[in-house]
């Protein structure tokens, strides 16, 4: 698979910029409604995607090696379907043809995400929610 490839299977929903917590104790995974701080939440796109990594340090630079070791990976994302050997869905930009159909079928963080910039630290428990799974 190309890169040109590999990237197009983002459907640009956002959820895998959404940041997550660990319970020290228990160490279960949560996700909160708190997105990184280079996220457009309007646009589900990164505002610097290229410098990505330099910017936000622990941003998880995404390839079929990667994602095998990923088990927080939203469970409608695409690399994660095709690791498991399922379809794409029909809101799939890949499948409609249309960019903005992960936006109309209520997938991603648009109107649901609000930027870490807005949140103190201290109050991302605060931000703990079953969705996006």
């Amino acid at each position: 698979m190309t890169v040109q490839e590999w990237e197009s299977l983002c459907d640009g929903c956002g959820k895998c910029c959404l940041i997550k917590l660990i319970d020290d104790v228990t160490d279960e995974l949560h996700f909160t409604t708190v997105a990184c701080r280079l996220l457009d939440c309007s646009s589900c796109r990164c505002g610097d995607y290229a410098n990505r990594k330099t910017l936000v340090p622990d941003c998880v630079m995404l390839s079929p090696r990667i994602v095998e070791e990923l088990q927080w990976m939203p469970s409608t994302c695409a690399y994660r379907l095709l690791r498991e050997g399922k379809e794409l869905p029909w809101w799939h930009p890949l499948v409609s043809g249309r960019a903005e159909t992960v936006n109309e079928a209520g997938v991603s963080v648009r109107g649901r995400a609000v930027s870490e910039r807005d949140v103190p630290n201290e109050s991302l428990p605060d931000y703990i929610s079953d969705w996006p799974e």
